[in-house]
């Protein structure tokens, strides 16, 4: 069994930055891919960005040149800097860590930009 928590939620002006941190705990037998995804009220959870075990990222256009996902493998846990937020980032942020079998998911920690 695999949790991930996550934290840095809250509630920002738009422009401003928060930084999402999520540890993953348990058997993990593989965290190649760690992510964040996201969901906005009245829409589906879509992908934020993803980073491997190497380094290589993947982003969102939508949040391109503004958020920057890293990680700490050793810890197994995943960051993601939010900068330059705008109101429609507003969203559940979730944290991803890809399984050998299955994917699992933190429990989310909001995010809130005011205009």
């Amino acid at each position: 069994q695999v949790q991930l928590v996550e934290s840095g939620g809250g509630l920002v002006q738009a422009g401003g930055s928060l930084r999402l941190s999520c540890a993953a705990s348990g058997s993990i037998f593989s965290a190649n891919i760690m992510g964040w995804y996201r969901q906005a009220p009245g829409k589906q959870r879509e992908l934020v960005a993803t980073i491997t075990s190497g380094g290589s990222t993947n982003y969102a256009d939508s949040v391109k040149g503004r958020f920057t996902i890293s990680r700490d493998n050793a810890k197994n846990t995943v960051y993601l800097q939010l900068n330059s937020l705008k109101p429609e980032d507003t969203a559940v942020y979730y944290c991803n860590l890809r399984g050998i079998l299955r994917d699992y998911w933190g429990q989310g920690t909001q995010v809130t930009v005011s205009s």
